[in-house]
């Protein structure tokens, strides 16, 4: 898929079907988010992939009304990051490269926030997370057929050149 299609393209969508993804697509997917820009380098994300129906069910109760269809989901990737100073940047870079890789291999996802909400500890513990470590987003992937009808603004509604 070109580039600029797939991030015009890109749509958070809430109605996820199971089904198998090949391993090899799912590393592919973890393998772009490794790849986002990090302050200084840093790289401080860790990337866990949830497959199991079970996991995928204890998550999504743990998550509660923010994200019910996490457990319709095929898989679920949970990023955290290593509390340094741009963590939350640095994570919401590889979220972002990760929701592209999605859509690139027509998958579908919902980006769920995680850092500073209530249940961050309590995921982190479900998934034995080391310390240190902060919850930055849970992407919840699977088919769906859903097409959101999401009104973005226009271009000049936004852009402004040499002054607001």
């Amino acid at each position: 898929m070109d580039t600029i299609e797939c991030i015009k393209t890109r749509r958070c969508k809430r109605e996820l079907g199971s089904g198998d993804v090949k391993k090899e697509i799912i590393e592919n997917i973890i393998d772009c988010g490794r790849l986002a820009p990090t302050a200084n380098n840093l790289q401080p994300c860790e990337f866990v992939v949830v497959t199991d129906r079970k996991k995928l069910l204890i998550i999504s109760e743990i998550v509660g009304k923010n994200a019910p269809f996490l457990k319709d989901a095929a898989f679920c990737i949970i990023i955290f990051a290593k509390d340094v100073k741009y963590y939350l940047e640095d994570g919401c870079a590889a979220t972002e490269n990760i929701l592209l890789a999605i859509n690139n291999f027509h998958l579908s996802a919902c980006w769920v926030a995680g850092a500073q909400k209530e249940y961050a500890f309590n995921v982190a513990k479900e998934l034995n997370v080391p310390a240190g470590l902060k919850l930055i987003s849970i992407i919840p992937v699977g088919y769906s057929n859903e097409q959101p009808n999401i009104q973005k603004r226009k271009l000049g509604e936004v852009i402004h050149y040499e002054k607001f």
